[in-house]
């Protein structure tokens, strides 16, 4: 008989728990409701910022509208601020101080953005909350949606797209607002008698807030959204995300509340489900950080309110660091984050110098395509173009010269009077004196400047031609 091989136990595994459905039979996402601290700061941060978007397009600020984006003009007003598109570096300068804002609360705390301020998880908040009203909780929308139609389904269905629409359309119309003056817009909306390009940007914006906070939902944060995708290149050791603390919570079960978890063998994870029921985008916060995980802690106010019940302490999902979850320390204070700071203030620093230095006069030099004319009494003689903006909001009086312009004589209209926001066209002519050697092309530096302050002006180069040797 032949020896047997002996075979050895390499290693053994505990079962997996069983994997958690987010979604329902109908593959839609039904959120349970939830209550807790991180849902009353969003709330409150969100209300703060519906309060901004829908309630400033309504002032008024100097007989204006305070906030308009006058492409007919355009112009931009922002309260007593007027800008021009000669200004749109600034807006420019905005958008990438806003980038790094963003690159430096990601380092921070994670995708805090996209749970608290983000334009589609708030507008996706209020539509989930006007499910509830309408179709009722969790599991009453779920029964719903399996129920064949009638009359009771056809009338909760019909109010709550209705209220979508309703606030999609509000969305919409407030979105153009800031571009067309709202009030006018609003009447002829209400009188039914928008049309043309108006009328199709709110249908387009009121569809958009429709289908993005109403039916695609999660899909926008998990599969359009690029910033999911690279977030987690700016994620480090020390980063806050919301994480579940398994070596606290494993081994799950249920088990009666008297009971003490080390006595039977348990985690402090009861395995309720809350944490994925109340989840928008439907993950399981207990199988690590995931990339649908846009960090609005409905996880860690449910977890905390089982914990409650349970006489447990909070903290089994929270807002930690891979550090720490490792038994380490978080270092909130680190290069990556000190560099994007230090950018930040420098960038918003330069900023505001900008805007308190923006010449509140615009000039800007066209010269004519000839090279150059011989005139009435021999001299060589250029032609230009110069726009003038009045960027204040009262009349100006403005004087035209030309900078170091010895042995050149400019001759035009040099005195003029805008009113606020007026552009005008000055044809002008600059002639050199006939004892000046000629240079062939040279630089020509053009001011204008406001005839009571001189400290407000504006200048623009351009080039003289003349012939060589004259």
């Amino acid at each position: 008989m032949s020896d047997r091989i002996p075979v050895q136990l390499i290693q053994t595994f505990e079962p997996a728990p069983t994997k958690i459905k987010a979604r329902s039979t109908d593959n839609l996402i039904h959120t349970r409701s939830f209550t807790g601290l991180f849902r009353t700061l969003r709330i409150s941060g969100a209300g703060v910022l519906f309060l901004l978007f829908f309630g400033t397009v309504w002032l008024n600020w100097g007989g204006r509208q305070a906030v308009l984006w006058d492409l007919s003009e355009s112009k931009f007003h922002i309260f007593g601020a007027t800008f021009w598109p000669q200004d749109f570096i600034l807006l420019s300068a905005l958008l990438i101080i806003a980038a790094f804002g963003l690159f430096a609360i990601t380092v921070f705390a994670g995708r805090v953005w996209c749970g608290y301020t983000c334009p589609q998880s708030s507008w996706t908040w209020i539509f989930m909350w006007c499910e509830k009203i309408t179709e009722g909780e969790r599991n009453q929308r779920i029964k719903l949606q399996a129920a064949p139609w009638g009359l009771n389904k056809l009338l909760r269905r019909s109010a709550k797209h209705t209220l979508w629409l309703a606030i999609s359309l509000l969305t919409g119309l407030t979105f153009v607002g800031y571009f067309t003056p709202i009030r006018p817009l609003a009447e002829e909306l209400l009188t039914l008698q928008m049309a043309g390009v108006s009328l199709f940007w709110v249908l387009f914006f009121t569809a958009a807030t429709y289908l993005n906070a109403g039916w695609l939902r999660e899909a926008v944060c998990m599969h359009m959204c690029p910033y999911a995708r690279f977030q987690s290149v700016m994620f480090d050791k020390d980063t806050l995300t919301i994480s579940y603390d398994a070596a606290r919570g494993e081994i799950r079960g249920p088990r009666k509340r008297e009971a003490n978890p080390a006595n039977i063998g348990l985690g402090d994870c009861i395995d309720c489900q809350m944490c994925v029921q109340v989840c928008p985008t439907g993950i399981d916060i207990r199988d690590g950080l995931q990339m649908e995980c846009i960090g609005c802690a409905a996880c860690i106010d449910a977890c905390d309110s089982i914990m409650d019940k349970m006489g447990y302490a909070h903290g089994l999902i929270k807002y930690t660091s891979e550090h720490q979850l490792q038994g380490g320390k978080t270092h909130l204070l680190r290069p990556r984050l000190i560099g994007y700071t230090a950018v930040l203030l420098v960038m918003i620093g330069a900023l505001v110098v900008a805007l308190m230095q923006r010449p509140m006069v615009s000039l800007d030099v066209s010269k004519d395509r000839g090279l150059f004319r011989e005139n009435s009494a021999g001299q060589i003689e250029n032609i230009y173009s110069l726009k003038i903006i009045n960027k204040t909001q009262q009349r100006q009086d403005y004087h035209l010269s030309l900078v170091d312009g010895d042995g050149f004589i400019l001759q035009g209209k040099t005195q003029l009077s805008l009113a606020p926001g007026e552009i005008v066209d000055v044809p002008v002519s600059v002639a050199m004196l006939s004892e000046r050697p000629g240079k062939g092309s040279q630089e020509m530096t053009f001011k204008v400047a406001d005839s009571d302050e001189p400290g407000i002006y504006s200048i623009a180069k351009s080039r003289f031609v003349a012939p060589m040797n004259r």
